[in-house]
């Protein structure tokens, strides 16, 4: 494929051009394609997951008491008084496992760490897997909102103390999380055409695709890491957050793809600034890999007032298809303060928008908002993440809570650090874990490498050639593996994107096999066209 035919491709998110790498890595039926461009992970816990199913056998235990003189097939609404009771002699029955093991620990936990009532939790969590009513309240379970608030503190807060004065706000996965802040606040009038967005660069693609379009009509503003700091914020960049005309700072941390951490120096800045200069913006921190980072603290800890924290539960846990996401906000927080702000014509456009929800719409929160306009407002009683999910969520964070001795969070760093090795030692370059890395993703940095194998000159006549995609493609053809273009993320150096968390670790050794190879080919027509040139050259 000619370099006219790849320009075709140009314009494409890396998600979708994926698609096409797809096609050609699998035209060979006889060569098993490896496809390193995605994030979905190839581990997962499992220990909350038994204790989902066993808590299932118990649930519809407590389900068939309510009808059990009736040969109909029927169950009924589990009986809260006297759960717990139930429960121990259920367990006491049952053949100990991981998962009825793993239950009983909840019920201690709950009770003695976070304060809930044991009757209160179980009727929940049981009512959760059967998911026989709606979700109530419909923004999120009462009792799983504080187990989630304090997985949140403990992941994101690090040492710092922070409070648990934030609301959570239950989602369809990090996705929908997305997609409901940016019509919230395009509904609510916090953002307007033309304003402007800053996006700390490289990103997640979508956060660079949503603010152009057309609903939404922003204009964005490049608030670029250094590449060669660790992927830190430099001051310069931060100062670009003064023009008063940018309303949102978006923000991965760890970062997708170059996956690094802000520094704790760098967050302290960043919240000095914001409190004596921005103390207006509005701060969006997508923090899903925080958990594969040492000591992590997200901005949401060191600028609570100003950041909607999203937080996925899908790479951590392995969990992508059950789709568990959040948003986190504190309830003294700048979006609702801007709401009071709003001039009066606006204010009554909203008032008529949520009254059927309130004969006081005017002080219905941020947060509520969301939720509401989730569900097209109409349908805010029946909104909510079905309460089977937000059962397996909230059993993924009781099982980062009790694991004190942190095994799950240890294996899963040391999983993913080892493929980066391994990955890097097949394409021929040594590296070092630093400290500020998450190693989900890596950019094998094309230029980069080509210089340390080749020299700076063939680095040059790379770059300069726009070989990136191409190099793509080829290495799809030849050898069917599938990366993702580090452009289509907003990097400046031709890379590419390559997923840690779902292959093994032969796999990625192969990867950096026929990454050195497709290089090695291309160094091989760098020399070609170079002694092409020479004078004498025939």
């Amino acid at each position: 494929m000619n370099q006219q035919d790849l320009g075709q491709f140009s314009k494409l998110s890396p998600f979708e051009l994926k698609d096409k790498l797809i096609d050609i890595a699998t035209s060979d039926g006889q060569r098993m394609m490896l496809n390193a461009g995605r994030g979905n992970p190839n581990f997962l816990a499992l220990l909350p997951r038994w204790a989902f199913l066993s808590l299932g056998g118990f649930a519809m235990k407590e389900a068939e008491r309510s009808y059990s003189y009736l040969d109909s097939g029927f169950g009924g609404l589990p009986e809260r008084e006297g759960m717990v009771q139930r429960f121990d002699a259920y367990a006491q029955q049952c053949e100990e496992s991981d998962g009825i093991h793993f239950l009983r620990s909840a019920i201690s936990y709950v009770k003695d760490q976070l304060g809930l009532n044991r009757d209160d939790f179980l009727s929940e969590m049981v009512g959760a897997f059967l998911g026989c009513t709606y979700p109530t309240p419909p923004r999120m379970l009462t009792h799983t909102e504080e187990i989630v608030k304090a997985y949140l503190k403990q992941e994101m807060f690090g040492a710092l103390p922070g409070n648990g004065n934030f609301s959570v706000f239950a989602t369809e996965g990090g996705t929908a999380a997305m997609t409901y802040i940016f019509q919230s606040l395009r509904n609510n009038f916090l953002i307007k055409s033309k304003d402007k967005i800053a996006i700390a660069t490289p990103i997640f693609s979508p956060y660079l695709e949503i603010p152009i379009l057309a609903e939404y009509d922003l204009e964005v503003v490049d608030i670029r890491m250094d590449e060669h700091n660790d992927w830190q914020l430099p001051e310069s960049e931060i100062a670009k957050l003064l023009d008063p005309n940018i309303k949102i700072f978006c923000l991965v941390n760890p970062s997708n793809p170059p996956s690094t951490r802000l520094s704790d120096a760098v967050l302290s800045q960043l919240a000095a600034f914001v409190e004596t200069k921005r103390p207006d913006l509005f701060i969006i921190s997508d923090d899903v890999y925080g958990t594969f980072t040492d000591n992590f603290v997200s901005i949401f800890a060191k600028c609570p007032c100003n950041t909607l924290c999203v937080y996925s539960f899908s790479k951590y846990f392995g969990a992508t298809g059950w789709r568990l996401g959040t948003i986190a906000l504190q309830d003294d927080n700048v979006f609702d303060t801007a709401l009071a702000a709003l001039p009066d014509h606006e204010k009554s456009q909203l008032e008529t928008r949520y009254s059927s929800l309130t004969n006081e719409p005017e002080k219905l929160r941020f947060i509520d908002r969301l939720v509401a306009d989730s569900r097209a407002v109409a349908l805010n009683h029946t909104a909510g993440l079905s309460s089977p999910q937000q059962l397996q969520m909230a059993l993924f964070a009781l099982n980062a809570l009790m694991d004190r001795e942190h095994r799950y969070k240890d294996a899963a760093k040391q999983l993913i650090r080892q493929r980066y090795q391994t990955l890097y030692q097949n394409i021929g370059v040594s590296v070092v874990h630093r400290r500020y890395d998450a190693n989900y993703y890596t950019l094998i940095d094309l230029q980069e490498i080509g210089a340390i194998l080749y020299g700076d000159e063939f680095a040059d006549w790379f770059s300069k050639s726009d070989l990136g995609v191409s190099f793509l493609f080829r290495l799809a053809e030849e050898t069917g593996v599938v990366l993702l273009p580090g452009k289509g993320f907003e990097v400046v150096n031709t890379s590419a994107r390559v997923s840690l968390a779902n292959l093994t670790d032969i796999e990625y050794a192969a990867i950096g096999k026929f990454t050195r190879h497709v290089l090695d080919e291309l160094f091989e027509d760098f020399k070609t066209r170079k002694d092409a040139v020479l004078p004498g050259a025939h």
